[in-house]
């Protein structure tokens, strides 16, 4: 995690409006990134019921090709409040040999507006990244006895560190934690990311 990323260490309480001001933006940004955006998708920590949160929504922007994206939707998120960040990697799990260059990304920030602050992560249709942010989450929304427990360390954790690079650093292994629990979960349950992609107006109406 590069430490360019804005700081936003403080863990609060769940918030029900999380959720629904997630969509409706998920919503818009769909329309704006059209025909580029495949799907957008409330992801994080915000998008599972219960879970204490940095007051940060999580969205997930799907995409073919990153390079083709990064001029339209520098123009497009300009009008949203977003400016794109230099952060390009995501984190390979522990004890994966996958090629990192599978893990590669895109993000835009929104801070500061009457809006909501919000990270915005664009990565590739039927990469294991965008792949591994919608486990994660549908996981712990499917095992909700798991959100206290992970909530209290990510409250603890903020209180105990003072940058978020190092936050991410020590975040990142109990992600991959969670996540060999989620991928038999995975298996016995039949989950696949696209089942679990919403279907949004827009693309019905296409």
């Amino acid at each position: 995690m590069r430490k360019d990323i804005p700081l936003d260490l403080v863990v609060v309480a769940p918030d029900p409006a999380w959720a629904r001001r997630a969509e409706g933006l998920a919503d818009e940004l769909y329309v704006s990134l059209q025909p580029l955006a495949v799907h957008v998708e409330h992801i994080g920590s915000t998008a599972v019921p219960g879970m204490a949160a940095k007051p940060v929504l999580d969205l997930q922007v799907s995409v073919h090709d990153l390079e083709e994206v990064e001029g339209t939707f520098d123009e497009a998120l300009a009008g949203h409040g977003f400016v794109r960040a230099p952060y390009r990697q995501d984190h390979v799990p522990a004890g994966s040999d996958d090629d990192p260059a599978r893990w590669t990304k895109r993000l835009w920030t929104r801070r500061g507006s009457r809006e909501p602050d919000v990270n915005l992560h664009v990565r590739v249709v039927g990469s294991p990244n965008e792949r591994l942010a919608l486990l994660f989450r549908d996981w712990l929304r499917a095992h909700p006895e798991a959100v206290p427990a992970y909530a209290r360390f990510k409250q603890l954790l903020a209180e105990a560190v003072a940058d978020l690079a190092t936050y991410a650093d020590v975040k990142d292994p109990v992600v991959d934690l969670v996540v060999t629990v989620a991928e038999p979960w995975a298996r016995a349950t039949g989950w696949q990311a696209l089942t679990t992609m919403t279907v949004r107006p827009a693309a019905r109406r296409s």
